[in-house]
């Protein structure tokens, strides 16, 4: 452990004293590199030029999510084909990165890719949870971050940013209806005055039970009530230093708690909320050579089911809290961050194990520094202690664990970025595997030995930003090793070990193309598109694929705009075939089967219809999901919905 320590430090300081001793040079080209300006936050925890970054970042803008049929996070991520899908009628989605994904059963600690809101754990796997109608942007590091954020961040990191206000004043007032007796009513308010700031959005809304593309009736799928607000609140108290206040809640009552469609019962149901806030202070001086941010945020991850039949309940509440405070450095070609964070999730069940505690602080370093003008190196090291303790339902252990990364960029030209990277991640074992002493159908106990899961990955690409044409691609390999999973003692309890690991290998790529703008024409045309191909994703106890894993994943489509208060964007998604557990024709051992092999499409078009000039204007919306009515199911036994169809009016002044 000593000379892991001694060698990340080594690496962190090698990058920061280059940039010390070139600090008086100048980068006399800075100008003709500005055609890669956008600025991205989630890959160095600080604002950097997207045109810097080391890693592979994917951004979704606010226009685009404005221009998608989606309506939640997970909707979004499914038609921009980042990767896996695991939705389940109902709101319940899970979403996967490089073979590795979320866990939509409970909070974020036992999966491997890691959801954050605004820069922090969002508290949850399941990204149905989070709407986008208040969001800027949604980032995306595809790989390893838990140098960055800890725990879970394996596969990759999806970063929902919430609008700031800023410009005059404004409102808008949306409402629609769809299919299934789809009805929803959105209002919202953003702008600025003076030194105060504001944005937020409220949203309601209800749907019966949805019919599949077969025509049959699936029970229990709808909800009588989802409503969810967002809201952010900030003020300049001094020149460059801002306080904010963010805050989340969503909220769905009997949503649909479907089963198998050959088993479903109507009459249960499933309560579900996620609420959090949080208190931000941001700053820097008034040279930028110094920024800092802190914050302390909380929250609760609520989920309730019940089946009346049975007069069966089921409860488990997380409570979650934490802190961040970091401060940067910003030489002419080298800045460094450093860092805590804290957090802590307190959760609740009524059925054993009853009642846990994790506790997690860190402290974390990010160097990033420029060499000979175009050659950007970065490095960084984070250090994790936690503690978990099962109260009633077992004892209390504590591990530790040190994760490092090392990246570099080449800016070729004015227009090309060449990258390489290797980073390491881990997923901390939870407190049930941990130190848990508790029956639950069977009795469990929790190893005190286990490791946490770690990886390491290597990846190397290249960027492509032009006046008409954006591209990406990215080339990885992953060792996934020390997994855990269940076995029995010779008591016949079960219990937990680090087993074998994984392989995986693939290739990432996106596109875009301004055809308007290269043609000379009067309106825009742009093509898109998006693939995930895992070229190896290989189980290394058994050599056989990984379950719940599709070798490929691929979003395409089609926006345009007359400029005049037209646009439209015609989306398809594919979903490769899969091997998963049949759990809905139960045996043991349980069969392997195939699930997958789909395309979805979806239209959305707007149109404004009235210009009131200094009063806003009136536009139209419509939408047809599933224009093909596809038979399709992300999960064997859940299928989703038929072709479907919504239109709705909206107000903005």
């Amino acid at each position: 452990m000593m000379r892991k320590w001694l060698g990340s430090l080594a690496i962190c300081a090698a990058l920061m004293i280059p940039g010390w001793s070139l600090a008086e040079e100048a980068r006399s080209d800075e100008a003709a590199l500005s055609t890669m300006e956008d600025v991205v936050v989630t890959a160095s925890r600080a604002e950097e030029e997207k045109k810097e970054v080391t890693a592979s970042v994917v951004v979704i803008s606010e226009q685009d999510i404005r221009m998608s049929s989606a309506a939640d996070l997970g909707e979004l991520l499914a038609e921009k084909g980042i990767g896996h899908i695991q939705q389940y009628p109902g709101i319940s989605t899970s979403i996967g990165i490089r073979g590795f994904r979320t866990d939509a059963t409970g909070n974020d600690l036992a999966g491997k890719v890691l959801i954050l809101i605004d820069g922090r754990r969002a508290g949850t796997g399941d990204v149905a949870k989070i709407m986008t109608a208040n969001v800027a942007r949604v980032e995306i590091i595809r790989g390893p971050a838990s140098v960055q954020y800890g725990s879970a961040a394996m596969g990759g990191v999806v970063n929902v940013i919430t609008k700031k206000g800023e410009g005059p004043p404004g409102f808008f007032a949306e409402g629609g209806l769809g299919s299934f007796d789809h009805e929803t009513g959105t209002a919202g308010f953003s702008g600025s005055l003076e030194k105060f700031d504001f944005s937020g959005s409220a949203t309601r809304e209800s749907m019966d039970d949805y019919v599949t593309a077969d025509g049959d009736d699936y029970d229990n799928t709808g909800y009588d009530k989802k409503q969810n607000a967002s809201l952010n609140l900030g003020v300049e108290f001094l020149p460059r230093n801002h306080l904010r206040l963010i805050y989340h809640y969503f909220d769905a009552d009997e949503a649909g708690s479907a089963g198998y469609l050959s088993q479903s019962d109507p009459d249960a149901y499933s309560d579900i909320g996620l609420e959090s806030a949080d208190f931000v202070y941001d700053g820097q001086t008034s040279d930028g050579f110094l920024a800092w941010n802190t914050r302390y945020f909380t929250g609760k991850d609520e989920y309730k089911w019940v089946d009346p039949t049975w007069a069966s309940l089921y409860t488990k509440d997380t409570d979650h809290r934490g802190g961040q405070g970091q401060i940067s450095g910003n030489w002419e070609n080298t800045t460094v961050t450093g860092g805590f964070d804290w957090v802590n999730y307190d959760i609740d069940s009524n059925t054993a194990p009853e009642k846990s505690e994790y506790d997690n602080p860190a402290c974390f370093i990010l160097a990033k520094t420029r060499l000979v003008e175009r050659l950007i190196l970065s490095g960084g090291l984070r250090y994790d202690d936690y503690e978990v303790d099962m109260k009633s339902d077992g004892g209390r252990e504590k591990d530790d664990n040190l994760a490092s990364n090392l990246g570099a960029a080449y800016i070729i030209n004015d227009h090309v970025k060449a990258r390489a990277g290797y980073g390491e991640a881990f997923r901390m074992p939870t407190a049930e595997q941990l130190a848990g002493d508790y029956v639950a159908w069977i009795s469990y106990l929790g190893n005190p030995e286990l490791k946490p899961e770690t990886s390491e990955t290597y990846e190397a690409g290249f960027d492509l930003t032009h006046a008409f044409t954006d591209f990406s691609v990215t080339g990885f390999v992953t060792d996934f090793k020390d997994k855990i999973e269940v076995y029995t003692l010779p008591t016949f309890e079960q219990s937990y070990k680090n087993i074998g690991g994984a392989s995986i290998q693939g290739i990432e790529s996106e596109i875009s193309f301004d055809a308007g703008a290269f043609l000379g024409w009067a309106y825009d045309l742009r093509p898109y598109g998006s693939i995930v191909y895992l070229t190896k994703y290989e189980d290394d106890e058994t050599d056989e694929d990984l379950l719940y894993t599709e070798d490929m994943t691929a979003s395409w489509g089609l926006v345009f705009s007359d400029k005049k208060g037209l646009s439209t964007d015609l989306n398809f998604a594919y979903t490769g075939d899969k091997k998963v557990e049949d759990w809905e024709n139960w045996s043991d051992p349980v069969n392997i089967i195939h699930c997958g092999g789909f395309t979805v499409a979806n239209f959305t078009v707007h149109q404004k219809i009235l210009d009131f000039a200094k009063r806003g204007g009136l536009t139209v919306k419509g939408e047809i999901r599933n224009i093909f009515d596809r038979d399709y199911a992300y999960v064997a036994g859940y299928p989703m919905p038929g072709r479907n169809f919504f239109i709705g009016v909206r107000y903005e002044y």
